[in-house]
């Protein structure tokens, strides 16, 4: 198993500000506050992590008055050197825009927005498998936005509805392994997109709900080692018979605010295939 094609190369934020101030997803409380100490080490761990795995990471600057900027995935869509910004639905994080769009345009990107009143919410609820864009709507994402990503990046774009509000985020409920390859949550997807994935991944590992439930979909593929905020036990079986090397790097401090492994992360090394005739 040779793995993916992308993902050595990654965009992360450190928690300097991270928080949970407001409650935008069923994971978030505002009486649990987050412990910034623990939240830094196990950030730090998730870095060395990357690094001995053999992935390139590059940190933008936290901001105060940000607290999920932490949550890179989140950012937009990478398609080689082009960088198409999140709009966010929830107004506690739409101005983590300029500043992705800030980082992206200083280091050599071009930048191509989504219409206003367009929401869609990056690599959360969008990420590649084989020669397509696999992008989710309902709870952060509009599905009037994947016309608009299918044009901006000349990428084909299937749309997978979401309905567990629990796995709010396409990036809780998918994860790309190798080109025929990936962890799959179906608790997440409404019947039509059960049957979409089923027809688009010909050798899915399946989550149990309670699995799914762990966040152990929203983990991080750096060529044939999966790195992972928990690892139930028949999941890891499978990955290790399918010749990936499993780690577990806890982040259970990011979970407060409805985040793991992937949503920490954001792949910069993504070349969407275009359509053909493109």
């Amino acid at each position: 198993m040779t793995g993916l094609a992308w993902g050595r190369r990654y965009l992360t934020c450190p928690p300097t500000y991270f928080d949970v101030v407001y409650e935008i997803n069923p994971w978030m409380h505002r009486e649990v506050k987050a412990d910034r100490d623990r939240a830094l080490r196990q950030w730090e761990a998730l870095m060395a992590t990357l690094d001995e795995a053999g992935a390139t990471v590059e940190a933008m600057a936290p901001a105060e008055g940000w607290p999920d900027l932490v949550f890179t995935a989140n950012a937009g869509i990478v398609n080689g050197d082009q960088f198409v910004p999140a709009r966010f639905r929830h107004p506690e994080r739409q101005g983590e825009t300029a500043l992705d769009i800030a980082w992206f345009r200083s280091h050599g990107f071009g930048i191509d927005e989504l219409p206003v009143g367009v929401c869609h919410e990056g690599a959360g609820d969008a990420l590649p498998f084989g020669d397509v864009l696999i992008s989710a709507y309902r709870f952060r994402s509009d599905a009037t936005a994947h016309a608009y990503l299918s044009r901006l990046t000349g990428a084909a774009v299937r749309s997978i509805e979401l309905v567990d509000e629990r796995l709010y985020h396409f990036d809780l409920t998918f994860c790309p392994l190798d080109e025929r390859r990936a962890i799959v949550a179906p608790l997440g997807w409404d019947g039509y997109g059960c049957r979409v994935m089923e027809a688009l991944v010909p050798e899915p590992l399946v989550l149990e709900d309670d699995e799914a439930l762990s966040f152990c979909a929203n983990s991080v593929v750096v060529g044939t080692t999966v790195i992972m905020p928990v690892c139930p036990p028949r999941v890891g079986r499978q990955l290790e018979a399918w010749g990936l090397d499993v780690t577990v790097c806890p982040v259970d401090e990011f979970l407060k605010a409805g985040g793991g492994c992937r949503c920490l992360t954001l792949a910069l090394d993504v070349t969407l295939a275009p359509t053909v005739g493109s």
